[in-house]
């Protein structure tokens, strides 16, 4: 008799364990998703904004795409991204006008860009800097992983 009381009162403990644990894991999933930090790759070459959008949704980010100026600005005032990375030379509206269009809005202003371009002149990156983005880089010269970093100090 004894034997079955131990056994009958062992399986609700482990039970309750098993129930405590899913309850803390469905809690970090919960606060994971909200935790998810979001990135707004505002890029008119379709198969460089998906390299991107694929590594950094990866390291964990909710990342979103305009294929031009004009359409990143529109997705900015919707989406509400944690950062922006911002190609100079597109269709529309070009890199250099969208961000002074965000600087000029007080509720994108405090939003870091990243321009993220193959023009590598100085003369861009400190027009670039001149207009208020937080960092310039070259594509070639980075990865996704590499510019997941960059965003990581801008995200602090």
């Amino acid at each position: 008799m004894e034997s079955k009381k131990k056994s009958k009162t062992k399986k609700p403990k482990a039970k309750r364990s098993e129930n405590k644990s899913k309850k803390i894991k469905a809690k970090k999933v919960a606060s994971d998703v909200k935790s998810k930090k979001k990135i707004l790759i505002i890029e008119d070459d379709s198969t460089i904004s998906n390299m991107y959008k694929t590594g950094l949704t990866n390291y964990g980010y909710e990342v979103t795409l305009a294929q031009d100026g004009e359409e990143g600005l529109k997705l900015v005032k919707t989406e509400k991204p944690d950062v922006i990375l911002l190609d100079v030379i597109m269709p529309k509206l070009d890199g250099f006008a969208v961000l002074t269009q965000l600087q000029a809005n007080v509720a994108t202003k405090k939003i870091p860009v990243l321009m993220l371009t193959n023009l590598g002149q100085v003369e861009d990156k400190r027009r670039g800097k001149k207009l208020g983005a937080v960092d310039y880089v070259v594509k070639a010269d980075f990865t996704p992983m590499q510019v997941s970093e960059k965003i990581k100090k801008f995200l602090k």
